[in-house]
């Protein structure tokens, strides 16, 4: 081997590295429109079974049956935008306008009425928290200034809405068309496995999107009835966020469960904790914690063995292994991911002997 060949392979090695690092920084650059791609992936899934409806049973003609399920599905955000967001801007702009000072003085009269109610208001630690004065040291006023952000920046999501919305047209127009764009980058010799295997991966995943708005769909029922029985304010807007928490896996509950939990005790703030808040939020906490078995035993089982496919201890134990390397993220998009990968693995390496035991319900 002479210089030559040396300096050949050290120069192609620099090119591939300097060439991974350009394409890294051109994702990097367009992240943004990853995004849209991804999520407009998404809704096409979910809106994938409402055109294979309109297309087989109705008899609609391709185009057709495209535009009226992205009318079906603009409608249904419109409703939810009609629904959520009056509702959030009145909170804002309620709050910006809010006495800071009553405020506080509401929360802490809220936590004496707590510490006396459990006969804890002589403990060391109580009584370091009235002389500390810490209560009083918080900032009230990020509240209000948070909300306010929150508000003002859904003008900013006009761009990314269209855009979703505009790609999503064309991945439910040319159902292929994503998949053409990856298969590119196949060998022609595995081009047959590889569209079986996108067409099964869109199946279920189809399946799993959908299953997950029913189950969004039901715990909000389940937490508005409870809301409203007990008279909390804005009961739909903390159904809603509570419901939506719960697509992050086993963190969300927790999250939701808080949240509701604070709410409903900050809606009745000045009134007597004995008699109108403990009563209330163990009520409502009682309304959660039903909900969220209803979710355990029936909804989510039957939505992973209708879909993915997966025994219960693998979908834990890859859900929370995604959660460590890939944070909240990872734990979101862990069970279609890891479904994707046991379709793939199923089509190229049937024969192997771990392959076959993971993928034997699929």
């Amino acid at each position: 081997m002479n210089s030559k060949i040396i300096s050949n392979g050290i120069l192609r090695a620099l090119a591939i590295i300097a060439a991974v690092f350009v394409l890294f920084y051109f994702l990097y650059e367009i992240q943004s429109v990853l995004v849209y791609i991804a999520i407009a992936a998404v809704i096409s899934l979910i809106g994938r079974p409402i055109v294979r409806f309109l297309k087989s049973k109705l008899k609609f003609k391709n185009t057709l049956a495209v535009i009226t399920t992205m009318v079906v599905l603009i409608a249904l955000l419109i409703g939810l935008v009609r629904m959520f967001i009056p509702l959030v801007v009145e909170q804002g702009h309620n709050l910006s306008l809010l006495n800071i000072e009553q405020l506080q003085g509401n929360i802490e009269n809220l936590y004496y009425q707590f510490t006396e109610y459990f006969s804890i208001s002589t403990t060391d630690v109580e009584q370091s928290l009235k002389e500390s004065k810490l209560l009083s040291k918080l900032d009230y006023s990020i509240i209000p200034d948070f909300l306010n952000s929150v508000v003002s920046g859904f003008g900013s999501f006009s761009i990314g809405l269209f855009s979703v919305l505009f790609i999503t047209f064309f991945f439910l127009k040319d159902s292929r068309l994503f998949e053409q764009g990856i298969l590119i980058l196949v060998p022609d010799s595995k081009e047959a496995e590889s569209k079986k295997s996108f067409n099964k991966i869109k199946d279920l995943l189809s399946r799993y999107f959908v299953g997950l708005i029913f189950q969004i769909l039901i715990l909000f029922v389940i937490y508005t009835i409870v809301l409203l029985v007990f008279g909390i304010k804005n009961a739909v807007v903390i159904a809603f966020l509570c419901a939506l928490l719960n697509l992050i896996p086993y963190v969300g509950p927790l999250v939701g469960g808080v949240l509701m939990l604070t709410l409903t005790m900050s809606s009745n703030l000045g009134a007597s904790f004995s008699e109108v808040i403990l009563p209330k939020t163990i009520y409502v906490m009682i309304g959660f914690a039903v909900g969220q078995l209803i979710d355990n035993f029936f909804s989510q089982p039957f939505i992973f063995s209708k879909s993915v496919k997966s025994h219960p201890l693998e979908i834990f134990l890859v859900i929370i292994i995604a959660g460590i390397i890939f944070g909240v993220l990872g734990m979101i998009v862990a069970i279609p991911t890891y479904t994707a990968i046991k379709v793939i693995l199923k089509a190229f390496l049937s024969d192997n002997k771990i392959v076959k035991e993971l993928t034997k319900n699929l």
